[in-house]
């Protein structure tokens, strides 16, 4: 089999690259996504009076900002494993554990395909 526009046989680094670039290309609609929610609270506090410390709704809101201030935070995380694990692939280590030097198992790397390690070192961890 080829890879479309390419003219060259594909493999599995093929169907790693478009498995990563999926879970980057999600990623990066959540992150943004995740921001203009931040930006739309930060917004919409800018013009109430409330103050965190005597309002109910102030906490609230300070709260609801940094729940989901973290999960842009770990969305931007994901992107840069995906990025890492891109790098990986470049660079011909992909699916090598980082730790024992073995092959990751592909069931392994289609559950979570960012994964540096296998599942025997990351028992250990």
């Amino acid at each position: 089999m080829t890879t479309p526009g390419t003219g060259r046989a594909s493999g599995p680094d093929d169907a790693a690259r478009e498995r990563l670039l999926a879970v980057r290309h999600d990623a990066v609609a959540r992150l943004g996504a995740l921001r203009a929610e931040v930006a739309g609270i930060v917004e919409a506090s800018r013009d109430s009076n409330a103050d965190d410390e005597h309002d109910p709704d102030g906490a609230t809101i300070a709260f609801e900002r940094a729940q989901v201030d973290a999960l842009a935070r770990d969305a931007a995380a994901r992107v840069e494993e995906v990025d890492a694990a891109l790098a990986r692939l470049d660079a011909g280590s992909y699916g090598v554990c980082e730790a024992c030097g073995q092959p990751i198992a592909a069931g392994r790397l289609e559950a979570r395909p960012t994964a540096r390690t296998c599942v025997g070192c990351a028992a250990s961890r």
